[in-house]
This record gives structure tokens, sequence and C-alpha cells, in this order.
């Protein structure tokens, strides 16, 4: 069998998985975002669907091309923002992938995908919805990062508000999910 990928290289940071056990790699700051999306099984799953099919991220404005249009382990992305010259592409690869489980209990559906080369920034950032034991659905994005160059490191109060745009830009696509 050939391996095309969508893109090349390896995951360029320590502490691969390190979003879904919560503990970042040393001198890799970490961000962790949660908001209330609304309640009930029901949107609990239809969010999760959507997070687990790249439509959070599409819905987030990126442009999106992967290997497969289901998140698996694994699977190689590239996502982009900005326009013609001025776009920025973010290859990663996914390196987790929780799946909603039968039955209303607490649980939690969601991946996290970890830079490659090529990439702003090195590190991970996970994309998770979360229901609790009363029924309260919650978006959370847990993410540690250093920037990947120089030129990154040197903008560093722009790059961090690009990140805190595109997190808000997450917030708003898992509103549209959770809305139907």
């Amino acid at each position: 069998m050939t391996d095309k990928r969508l893109v090349g290289g390896r995951l360029d940071y320590p502490g691969v998985g390190a979003t879904e056990n919560g503990r970042p790699p040393e001198g890799y700051p970490s961000l962790v975002s949660q908001a209330y999306l609304g309640d009930g099984a029901a949107l609990y799953r239809r969010v999760a669907q959507g997070i687990l099919t790249w439509e959070l991220q599409r819905r987030s404005g990126l442009r999106v091309r992967a290997e497969s249009d289901v998140v698996r382990p694994g699977t190689r992305v590239v996502s982009g923002f900005g326009v013609g010259p001025f776009r920025i592409n973010a290859p990663c690869e996914v390196v987790w992938v929780r799946r909603p489980v039968a039955g209303d209990g607490p649980q939690s559906a969601g991946f996290g995908y970890g830079t490659l080369p090529g990439h702003p920034a090195r590190g991970e950032e996970a994309f998770e919805v979360e229901i609790d034991a009363t029924g309260r659905v919650f978006l959370k994005i847990t993410a540690f990062s250093k920037p990947a160059n120089w030129i990154y490191r040197v903008g560093g109060p722009v790059t961090r508000a690009a990140q805190r745009y595109v997190t808000s830009r997450y917030l708003e696509g898992a509103r549209q999910l959770a809305a139907g």
C-alpha cells in the first residue's frame, strides 16, 4: 500500500498527547477555554459530531483540507485562514480521539492534534465537548504552544491576539453546532 500524505514531516514538539492528560511540556505556555453551550444529550451529540467531522473548524472560518472526512488518530489536516498571499496554513496531525459512548451519563468527545513543520507554532490543541451529570454541555479547548520560528516570536503580541481571535471563532462555531 502506498502512503500518500497530505503533508510531510513529523510532529515537532515534546509532550505528544499532553492535551488529553492535561500536563503541557515544560516551557510551553498553555491555555484552557471553556464555554457553556446548553443542555441535553441531543445537543452534546450534535456538537460531538461536528467536532469529529472538522465542522467546528469550518464554522470557525478556517479552510480545511484533511486526509479523512472523519477525525481519526494519525489523520493529517491543513487548516488555513487569511486571504491570498496573506493566508497562513497550519499543518497538523491528530494524536488522540475520544468518541461519544452510549448512554446519557457524564462524558466527553473530541480530539487533539499536534503541529507539523510549516505550522506557525509548535504544540498541540484539543477540542472537546463535555456533558456533565446534570446534562449541561460545555466546549473545552486546550492548547499549549510556542512560536515555531523567530518571525512568530517577534510578533508575539500579534500572535497571541490571533490565537485569542481563532479561539473566539471556535466558540462561535460550537454555538452554531449547538443551535443545530
